[in-house]
């Protein structure tokens, strides 16, 4: 896990290596233990190392390879690279390091572009060809990890975070109109290759961008999901899916163990985690480091689940760190977690996964965690309604969605009304060939787009804050596949994840499984009071928010007048979204 860099030149003006190093600084977070610029010609890299495969300089980035003539920069963990080594050595490859960078480097050379196919992890990387001058970008099939990119006057940029670009300097910031309509619309997921800075796309997951010397761009995806399943798909057994389904989980977990450093777990108490440490714990791991973080009550919600945690830690005698974060902590280090975003995200626990994350930072380089299966396996409220939908657009929108078009334009001042992108991006989403039925279609894009720029986001940003490493089974892409061809109706079981808990319920305790599903809201961030209400309400009336314009003040007073009346369908703070934009825009942008 990394932060890779980097500056195309197609003029004649050489790279600028103080802009490349400006945000070489700005990722030294993700990437604290080493860094490393290079340039040749009309191309300059840069990198930031985090050690946890080859923990020795010859795994140094940028890596470059004079026999091949190839170079990389590469973020991420490629939990294959042992098998693929010994491919490589058979073909007469010579390896100088013992981790996964320079597997890539050598794959490509000996299989081309077509090389991303036989990688089981996640990554973003960019590969140079020294003779010809071609570029290849790439991100991993689920976007785990993050590639933005920037055009500039004569030439391209490339990040793993998007402030990074920013600090670089010469981008285009105004908003992107598209952008915002899905920001407001669709629970803050901007799905790729846009951002809310029309100077600033990102690659889309499972995709290669491969640039040419001159400037010019071209894309392809390389992977997608496909609900397709054959006659003994459909009519296997739910029992026999289960244990399919527990051999796949088992082989996602133990290959998210390939490192070297030890690897914990996040452990929440809920079926997600809990298995995974159960997987772990069967895998042989010792000493296994878990961690819970926990928040206070509230008014009769509750803010941790310690005593489930607890439970599967004793289960599994695993080494357990209860983390108890106080609310004032979660606000004063609020700002901090609003810097970390590479993009706005509204979700009450991104400051709760900031602290935990640096908890954890103290301890562990790498956690196992849980994220994903709610998506893959069925596990939100939303699913049962679409089952037999006559209309799952609309459907999955009434469950799903923040704001109607007609109260998105009474948001938005009118510059910025534009068209309905996000129910336009769901409607051609849903229309896709590979998902017949409107449950599959709506786990298809909550899989491939609204995990993506939503939860994985959220802990990728929140994680590497602190240069921590998580890796998440659930997203293993074989797994995923594995998934995708169990019947939805095996996944509706037992009020969602029917197949997922059943398979559980042979490692871990039922008491885990047979409980409700936790939900944790920061008090102050859901319904927005306190020194968080002063926070947006200054944000919302600087400046810079006047001079940008985005929204009605009719509108911001309505929501100022009583925060907590303006709930979204999902629980979240139709006030907080507005204020977290502009708070995050004058972090990030002035």
């Amino acid at each position: 896990m990394c932060g890779i860099a980097g500056e195309l030149r197609f003029d004649d003006t050489p790279p600028d290596l103080a802009a490349l190093a400006r945000m070489n600084a700005q990722q030294q977070a993700r990437g604290p233990d080493s860094g490393g610029v290079i340039a040749q010609g009309a191309q300059a890299w840069g990198h930031r190392r985090l050690k946890i495969m080859d923990l020795s300089e010859s795994a140094q980035q940028p890596m470059v390879d004079p026999e091949l003539g190839l170079g990389i920069v590469f973020n991420g963990a490629v939990y294959n690279h042992p098998e693929l080594r010994r491919e490589l050595e058979a073909k007469g490859y010579r390896f100088y390091s013992h981790g996964d960078t320079e597997v890539l480097l050598k794959a490509y050379h000996a299989w081309g572009e077509d090389f991303v196919s036989r990688l089981n992890g996640m990554f973003a990387f960019a590969i140079w060809e020294r003779d010809s001058g071609r570029v290849l970008l790439g991100r991993d099939r689920l976007g785990i990890k993050p590639l933005y990119y920037a055009p500039i006057a004569g030439g391209l940029r490339f990040a793993s975070a998007l402030p990074a670009l920013l600090a670089a300097g010469g981008v285009d910031t105004a908003i992107d109109p598209a952008a915002l309509n899905h920001y407001l619309s669709f629970h803050a997921v901007v799905p790729a290759p846009h951002t809310l800075l029309a100077g600033v796309r990102k690659l889309a997951p499972g995709t290669l961008m491969r640039i040419e010397p001159d400037g010019r761009r071209s894309e392809r995806s390389f992977w997608g999901l496909d609900y397709a399943r054959d006659a003994a798909d459909e009519s296997r057994s739910f029992e026999d899916w289960t244990e399919i389904l527990l051999d796949g989980l088992r082989a996602a977990v133990r290959r998210r163990l390939v490192a070297d450093v030890p690897v914990g777990a996040l452990l929440s108490g809920g079926v997600d985690s809990s298995l995974i440490v159960g997987l772990m714990a069967e895998a042989g791991v010792k000493d296994l480091r878990t961690y819970n973080v926990g928040f206070a009550d509230v008014g009769g919600e509750k803010g941790n689940e310690f005593e489930y945690a607890d439970i599967v830690a004793r289960e599994f005698g695993t080494v357990h760190e209860r983390i108890f974060v106080p609310e004032q902590e979660l606000l004063t280090r609020l700002p901090e977690a609003v810097a970390a975003m590479n993009e706005p995200m509204v979700s009450h626990d991104c400051i709760g996964f900031y602290l935990l994350s640096e908890a954890v930072s103290r301890h562990s380089k790498v956690v196992q965690s849980g994220q994903g299966a709610d998506e893959v396996f069925g596990g939100y409220h939303w699913y049962p309604k679409l089952a037999g939908s006559a209309d799952p657009v609309a459907d999955y929108l009434a469950a799903f969605r923040d704001r109607y078009y007609e109260e998105y334009l009474a948001t938005v001042n009118p510059q910025w009304h534009g068209v309905d992108a996000s129910a336009a991006f769901v409607a051609a989403n849903f229309s896709a060939p590979g998902a017949d039925d409107p449950v599959e279609k709506a786990l298809r894009l909550d899989t491939t787009v609204m995990l993506v720029d939503d939860p994985v986001k959220r802990v990728d940003n929140m994680t590497m804050a602190f240069g921590l490493e998580a890796r998440v089974p659930f997203l293993d892409h074989a797994l995923v596949e594995l998934a995708a061809r169990i019947p939805a109706r095996h996944k509706l079981a037992h009020g969602g994840k029917g197949v997922l808990k059943e398979a559980a319920r042979k490692l871990i305790p039922d008491e885990v499984i047979d409980r409700p599903k936790g939900y944790f809201p920061v008090p102050a961030l859901k319904y927005l009071q306190g020194p968080v209400l002063e926070r947006v309400r200054d944000a919302l009336s600087s400046q810079s928010a006047r001079e940008r314009g985005l929204f009605r003040k009719d509108y911001v007073d309505t929501l100022l007048a009583d925060p907590s009346a303006h709930i979204t369908p999902l629980r979240g703070s139709k006030l907080w979204q507005l204020g977290l934009l502009e708070w995050w825009l004058q972090t990030h942008v002035g």
